[in-house]
């Protein structure tokens, strides 16, 4: 069971002893019965749904509003930080509201980096993945319908490399900005930093939602920033141009590359070392 354990005297804050949750089996059949495992798929779904349609609707009338051909300025619009903050801000609030139901991963490649760290069954990721996918094209089709005047005209919100990048630069954004994403979503969420720091409040969502912002500060000028297959995926569904379709694999391989590889440093590197320095300050404290 778990307990307090006090600090060296005079270090001013205190650990927790705690124990990992067994991994989660591979297939688990019985979750399949379960109605709060279909309440986290709709979850999921209704999640990035509101994803992509905000998100994409921000790169839209950014787009209007500096097009200086329609009446436009050059600085108009929210501009490359507002479409950040649009990114960055609602990943925060929808994990921050899903988080309880579905561990509000509103990315396929969050998905299987959980995976790969036995924190879901292969049924369970496999099921959250369709359920992003098809909310993603749900929601960037609301933003169609909504703003059928302007969607193909400004690109419809779809990745896919900008002129003068090689598809080697392009992989390389993709994979080193979701490697960024998914190791801070291990890190935010991992029990043993709870209770090594438990002098430091963490606030999961926020970390991440901060994450997403500074990562499509650096590559929406490369790729439009994907890190999350389900929004290329969506826009390139439904704007279905030749161009997004060409580069979309870029959007698929980078983000499952940079999750993988992030899931391996946080599990078999950082927390190797962590369960030492954990073991030497229970030592120290028990003395």
């Amino acid at each position: 069971m778990a307990k307090d354990v006090e600090a060296v005297p005079g270090e001013g804050f205190q650990t927790r002893d705690y124990h990992d949750p067994p991994p989660a089996p591979f297939i688990d059949g019985a979750e399949l019965k379960k109605w709060s495992f279909y309440r986290a798929v709709i979850a999921e779904f209704v999640a990035t749904l509101l994803f992509l349609y905000i998100t994409v609707l921000t790169v839209i009338g950014y787009k209007i509003q500096s097009d200086t051909t329609a009446g436009g300025v050059d600085c108009g619009g929210v501009g490359i930080l507002g479409i950040a903050w649009a990114f960055g801000g609602m990943i925060f609030i929808l994990v921050y509201c899903t988080a309880g139901i579905s561990g509000g991963h509103i990315n396929p490649a969050v998905t299987f980096g959980l995976f790969l760290a036995r924190k879901v069954s292969l049924p369970r990721a496999i099921l959250y993945i369709v359920a992003q996918c098809l909310g993603a094209i749900c929601g960037v089709g609301f933003v169609k319908a909504f703003q059928s005047s302007y969607y193909d005209r400004y690109g419809g919100g779809a990745n896919s490399l900008a002129d003068g990048y090689s598809t080697g630069t392009g992989l390389a954004a993709e994979i080193i900005g979701t490697f960024v994403l998914v190791y801070t979503v291990f890190s935010a969420t991992d029990p043993k930093r709870s209770a090594r720091d438990s002098h430091v409040p963490v606030l999961a969502p926020l970390p991440i939602g901060f994450a997403v912002f500074m990562v499509h500060l650096a590559t929406i000028p490369i790729t439009g920033t994907g890190i999350n297959p389900a929004r290329s995926f969506g826009a390139a569904v439904i704007f279905n141009k030749s161009k997004p379709w060409d580069d979309h694999w870029i959007f698929w391989v980078g983000p499952f590359i940079g999750a993988a590889i992030a899931a391996f440093y946080h599990q078999f590197v950082l927390r190797a070392s962590g369960s030492k320095s954990l073991g030497s300050f229970r030592s120290a404290a028990n003395v």
